[in-house]
């Protein structure tokens, strides 16, 4: 893909994150049919990052789960944040 094609796609699929910058979901990106791995790789050279995760552990007598898998640190980033100007050619 061509550079101004991946800044028109996440243009399209962003929307205004409190940083001042945008921020793209995965599964917007991949429900395109993009190369994943192409816009990824754009995303990261802009200086874009993955959203931090939040915890899931929730209060309540009916939501003392923890999210305790061994697998729950690894998983993977739902948003993508991208610094303010990023899309601006």
């Amino acid at each position: 893909m061509e550079d101004d094609e991946i800044r028109t796609l996440l243009t399209r699929l962003a929307r205004p994150h409190e940083s001042g910058g945008k921020i793209v979901e995965r599964a917007a990106i991949l429900a395109n049919g993009a190369d994943f791995a192409e816009v990824m790789a754009w995303i990261t050279a802009q200086g874009g990052t993955a959203e931090a995760m939040v915890s899931t552990t929730k209060g309540g007598l009916h939501n003392m789960r923890d999210d305790t898998r061994p697998d729950a640190a690894a998983q993977t980033p739902r948003r993508f944040v991208l610094p303010p100007g990023a899309l601006t050619p």
